[in-house]
């Protein structure tokens, strides 16, 4: 069960500008508002990541990802709404709406339609996606617990939104919509 206070404080902190920790389908993410380049930055120096790879953004629905799928060719649409909302994260060709920060060096945006409940209460009650990155500083294994998030980042959070992870057993599979090719499987 979420808590309700516990929610609205990581909406506030995202709201704010803030880095937020929240359990996703296998591990721990990091998130914050996909459109505040000092939110992404700061994000980024937590965790120690290369800038030029980019990071996935989460929903609640593939309604929240409009902005990102305007112009994407209609045939292009049916493997989304076929795999969505599950543990399937999309290349999908950025149409300028996505940041820098967000893309990293490439012409791709990532984009994950989330079935986690906890995930889907934070995109719905924050009115969109957010980021969502695995919890853990470059090259260490990602947080597993809110207890691992606690050890790793002490204080540098703005907001823990505590609950169980997803039951997956390894994070979503990545793949390019336009080629279909599998980046991570």
């Amino acid at each position: 069960m979420i808590e309700a206070n516990e929610l609205e404080q990581a909406v506030a902190a995202l709201r704010a500008g803030g880095v937020i920790a929240y359990p996703t389908e296998a591990v721990w993410g990091l998130g914050c508002d996909p459109d505040d380049e000092q939110a992404l930055a700061r994000l980024l120096r937590l965790k120690a990541r290369d800038p030029a790879k980019g990071v996935i953004l989460v929903a609640a629905n593939i309604d929240q990802f409009a902005p990102w799928l305007e112009g994407l060719p209609v045939a292009l649409h049916a493997p989304l709404a076929a795999s969505w909302p599950g543990p399937a994260t999309w290349l999908v060709p950025d149409n300028g709406r996505a940041r820098a920060l967000v893309r990293g060096d490439h012409d791709r945006v990532a984009l994950r339609v989330s079935d986690h409940p906890l995930v889907v209460a934070l995109c719905e009650t924050f009115g969109g996606p957010v980021v969502s990155t695995s919890a853990n500083r470059a090259g260490e294994p990602p947080a597993m617990s809110a207890e691992q998030i606690r050890a790793t980042f002490g204080d540098e959070l703005d907001a823990v939104l505590d609950g169980p992870l997803g039951g997956l057993a390894r994070p979503s599979t990545i793949r390019d919509l336009v080629t279909g090719r599998v980046l991570r499987s």
